[in-house]
């Protein structure tokens, strides 16, 4: 076999240096294994990627690999690696038999041109010469075969050629045959694949196949971003190929794993490393000055910066153990230490951070001006790892200085054209809506919508912008001039901001002044008639601040009162305006037109729909009247209002005519210029300043029993009835006002009458005589007593004169009054009302002082003098043949009705007890007719004694009855009427005395009466 690399002359001098120095022997065993075990334990398939792509720059070719998981007899596989590319020669495989030696290192390739000749220039990334090394943890036998011949390495062999030195036996011994096999090399046969110029053949140890497997499957494209020399790579398995492709197109890398393509944007920075740098690095080191620094990350579909795939490493320039946890793959020749992971710190590593830190700032400023870049702002406190943290304090640094933010422009959308570093920017706490837009040339630097989401915060904290809260907002608009629409934009796009801190947010009024903040400011509805309210001096928005309903809905919520006109009649400001207005012309403390003030009243009531009398206040504007004066509104009447005609002369003034011409009736009436009579509202009687108002309240409560004063309900009058010259003309106005005047108070559930017909009851308003000393047409119970009212029958409706004995009885003052009625001779009273009339005074005036009348009322058509007469109150009718004067109807109460009178009752006047003897004794139950009677009773039989006399005496007279004592028997003179009235007596049945009597004197007609009696029932 031939042997052009003279494999044999290396393997001799190898064993005679291990012969000679068996330290030697032990030394290059103890540094592979460090190497297999520890620096390249798992970077096989990167240090394969690296060796090709190192090929591939010295032969100045694209590079292309291809990795192939093959089976083999016996069950085994192999591992093949074929790359293009220089291929081996005598130099590379010396390099591949020695410790730290590279073949790379003086070689003139060490830096070569991608795509041939005219490419950029592209270092080799191996320096160590140890990474072949990594084959060993997957392999014993590995080869190469390239097309210059090829080369093998063999434990076994190894171990057999050591083994026959005799001062290296105890080593091998103690190490368990375990030998440095990179350090003997003997030819091999086999050719690359054509196509390629290498290729290294691993026959898998048993324990490796799953591993090797699983890393071909794991292989990232991703890889190829740090090996420029190497375009493409092939990983085959099972068959299966995946292919791996780099394409780049400064700035870009177009990365493709099979069919899924990523792009990604790259950012580099080269330079020459000031050799002092170099001083304290290994020698082969120092002659590597060149560097090149690059940044790499992947873009989304729309150019934005996305997380990048796999382990976050630096990769030096292929992956190390460093942690790095900027979202970007950084690509730089940092010193290694000896374990081949870990970054060396030292000068040349400064010098290095600082280059990846400018280039870092060219990447992020190189990338669209779209929120996404903060993700690659460094966060602070989250370094990994020393290195890590120097690179995230530089890039912040640099990043801090960088003119790297957009602006918005004034329509609120990015200016792309125009960065700011950081210091120099500001951002809203929350740029929702058009709070930019709104805010652009008031905030300097403010960044466009979108900069300030939740996740932003920190990379923009980290960055030094300055954040711009509700409060730093009112803050900088406070002061500024800007026309309404504007402040219009501002208000709406801070519709949802904290309401606390907007507090102090200038509204521009439409009066022109600017108001500090929206508290009390009045927002105009459409029926505000803001141009003719200057006088007022109101705090009114302007119309254009608050046009947008967002700007609306933000000041009401800041404390802002919708101003519809009625609301701004409700405002303080407006109704101390009016209230003062008249003092204000008398006293002349307002330079001010009152006209104006006027005008600008009647706008709003106009405008607001106001009723008379809703707001009672308004009737204190003052307004021109006939004379050329001023004068309150509720003083003055309309030019040729009806209620002029019926009231004193010049009782009240009249209003301008000019005046009234240039206004709304309606709005006059509104404002308490009269046409008709004016309602009075209140709470409680004190507060009706209305005629009369103390004296209805009193005999309001003279009408309810003693006890707790009642709680008032709302009052509603009508004032200016002391005024009235012509009632004629003034009932028809007052019945034809709304029903509230005229609708009864209710007081603890009692209806009572209103202060109006009160006081209409209570003067000669109809036809010269009070209405409650007249009755209703309709009313029969008081004819002869009253005479009729008359009049239209609405107004008759309204007045309601008494119709019943009730109606009169419910007023103490009526009830007097009729008892004087009663003794007026000139009068009748209906038989059926005198029956029980004084009873029903008794009553209605108990419990007040009543001087009793000059004379009473006996009959229905006679009275009788006390004084002259003997009159007494009849209370024991069997008494009645005695009597010697006029008796009055008792009603059932003898003794009110005396007390009301001052009469004796008739039987405190007469003396007298049965002087005969009886004639028969009978018990009741045994006369003719005493079940009928007992029937019409109620009662199952009837109990008791009578006595008949013939005839009955008592005090010298024949009396018809007289009832027993003490339940002796009654005494009756034998007829029938005298039965009756004896029974009903003693039953307490006196109403029934007639159907008692018919009982006894037809007995033989018992049963027809019984029917009859069940008639109606």
């Amino acid at each position: 076999m031939s042997d052009p690399f003279d494999t044999a002359a290396l393997r001799r001098r190898v064993l005679a240096a291990w012969a000679d120095s068996p330290a030697r022997f032990r030394e290059d065993a103890n540094a592979e294994e460090d190497l297999v075990r520890g620096g390249y334990r798992d970077r096989l398939l990167v240090e394969l990627a690296q060796n090709a792509a190192d090929a591939a720059v010295r032969a100045g070719v694209p590079g292309r690999l291809r990795l192939e998981l093959a089976a083999v007899g016996g069950g085994g596989e192999v591992l093949r690696a074929a790359n293009t590319g220089a291929p081996l020669d005598a130099d590379g495989v010396a390099g591949l038999a020695s410790l730290r030696a590279s073949a790379k290192r003086d070689q003139d390739g060490a830096v070569g041109r991608s795509e041939g000749s005219g490419g950029p220039p592209i270092e080799t990334v191996g320096r160590f010469g140890v990474g072949f090394a990594a084959v060993l943890a997957v392999s014993d036998e590995p080869a190469v075969h390239s097309l210059t011949g090829g080369v093998r390495f063999s434990a076994g062999r190894t171990r057999a050629e050591v083994a026959a030195v005799p001062a290296l036996a105890g080593e091998l011994a103690r190490r368990e045959g375990a030998v440095p096999v990179l350090r003997l090399a003997w030819p091999a046969e086999g050719a690359p694949p054509e196509g390629f110029a290498t290729e290294v053949v691993l026959p898998l140890r048993a324990g490796a196949r799953a591993a090797v497997r699983a890393a071909l499957q794991d292989l990232e494209a991703e890889l190829l971003l740090a090996l420029p020399g190497l375009r493409e790579v092939e990983v085959v398995v099972d068959g299966a190929v995946r292919t791996l492709a780099c394409t780049r197109t400064p700035p870009l890398a177009h990365v493709r794993d099979g069919d899924r393509t990523t792009v990604w944007r790259l950012a580099e920075r080269s330079g020459e490393l000031p050799a002092a740098l170099l001083a304290d690095r290994p020698v082969e080191e120092r002659t590597r000055r060149g560097f090149t620094v690059t940044w790499a990350v992947p873009l989304d579909d729309d150019g934005r910066p996305v997380p990048p795939p796999g382990r976050p490493v630096v990769h030096a320039p292929t992956p190390s153990d460093e942690p790095l946890s900027l979202p970007a793959r950084l690509l730089a020749p940092f010193p290694l230490g000896p374990d081949r992971r870990h970054v060396t710190p030292g000068p040349v590593t400064a010098a290095l951070v600082d280059a990846a830190a400018a280039a870092y700032a060219d990447l992020v400023t190189a990338l669209p001006p779209d929120p996404a870049v903060l993700a690659l702002v460094p966060r602070v406190g989250l370094a990994a790892a020393e290195l890590d943290a120097d690179l995230g304090s530089a890039v912040l640094d640099r990043l801090r200085a960088t003119a790297l933010l957009p602006v918005a422009d004034a329509d609120g959308h990015t200016d792309a054209g125009t960065r700011r570093p950081p210091g120099r920017a500001a951002v809203l706490d929350d740029d929702a809506g058009d709070r930019v837009g709104a805010l652009t040339g008031v905030v300097p630097g403010l960044l466009p919508p979108g900069w300030a989401r939740r996740d932003a915060a920190p990379a923009l904290a980290a960055l030094g912008v300055r954040r711009v809260g509700p409060a730093a907002v009112v803050e900088a608009v406070a002061g500024i001039a800007r026309p309404p629409s504007w402040w219009a934009r501002l208000y709406a796009a801070f519709e949802t901001a904290d309401r606390e801190e907007l507090g102090a947010l200038p509204v521009p009024l439409a009066d022109g002044r600017t108001a500090p903040g929206p508290a009390g400011v009045l927002l105009a509805g459409d029926d505000l008639p803001v141009g003719r309210l200057g006088p007022l001096s109101l705090r009114i928005a302007h119309p254009d601040a608050i046009a947008p309903p967002a700007a609306r809905r933000l000041l009401e919520r800041l404390g802002a009162r919708p101003a519809t006109a009625a609301a701004v009649l409700a405002d303080p400001a407006v109704r101390a305006a009016v209230e003062e207005s008249v003092d204000a012309v008398d006293e002349g403390f307002d330079d001010g037109d009152p006209a104006d003030l006027a005008d600008a009243v009647l706008a709003l009531v106009a405008a607001a729909g106001t009723a008379p009398g809703e707001l009672p206040w308004l009737a204190e504007l003052a307004l021109p009247d006939d004379d050329g004066a001023w004068a309150p509104a509720g003083e003055l009447l309309l030019p040729g209002a009806p209620l002029a005609a019926v009231l004193g002369a010049r009782a009240l003034g009249t209003l301008d005519p000019d005046f009234a011409a240039a206004h709304d009736p309606a709005a006059l009436r509104a404002a308490g210029v009269l046409s008709t009579f004016a309602l009075v509202r209140a709470e409680d009687p004190d507060d009706l300043d209305v005629d009369g108002a103390g004296e209805w309240a009193d005999a309001v409560l003279d009408r309810l029993p003693p006890g707790t004063p009642p709680s008032w309900p709302p009052l509603t009058t009508v004032r200016d009835l002391d005024l009235v010259a012509d009632w004629a003309g003034a009932l028809p106005l007052l019945a034809a006002l709304p029903d509230e005047a005229w609708a009864d108070v209710v007081l603890d559930g009692v209806p009572l009458p209103c202060h109006l017909r009160w006081w209409l009851a209570t003067h000669p308003v109809l036809d010269g005589q009070r209405p409650g000393r007249l009755r209703s047409p309709a009313g029969k119970q008081l004819q002869g007593l009253y005479e009729p009212a008359r009049g239209a029958p609405e107004v008759l409706a309204r007045l309601r004169p008494p119709a019943t004995v009730d109606d009169v009885l419910a007023d103490p003052d009526a009830a007097l009054d009729l008892l004087e009625r009663l003794g007026d001779p000139a009068r009748t009273v209906p038989s059926a009302v005198l029956r029980d009339v004084h009873a029903r005074l008794a009553a209605a005036l108990d419990g007040l002082d009543v001087e009793p009348p000059e004379r009473v009322r006996v009959a229905p058509d006679r009275v009788a003098d006390p004084g002259r007469e003997r009159v007494a109150v009849l209370d024991a009718p069997w008494l009645q043949p005695l009597a010697d004067g006029p008796l009055v109807p008792a009603g059932g109460a003898p003794g009110a009705v005396a007390d009301l009178l001052d009469l004796p009752l008739l039987s405190e006047r007469v003396r007298a007890a049965v002087e005969s003897a009886p004639g028969s004794r009978h018990a009741w139950a045994d006369l003719p007719g005493a079940d009928l009677a007992a029937a019409r009773l109620g009662v199952p039989g009837l109990a008791g004694e009578v006595e008949v006399h013939a005839p009955l005496l008592a005090g010298g007279r024949p009396v018809p009855w007289w009832p027993g004592t003490d339940g002796g028997p009654d005494a009756v003179d034998g007829t029938p009427a005298a039965l009756g009235r004896a029974l009903a007596w003693r039953h307490g049945a006196w109403p029934l005395r007639q159907a008692l009597a018919e009982a006894f004197a037809e007995p033989g007609r018992s049963a027809d009466l019984a029917v009859e009696d069940g008639v109606g029932c």
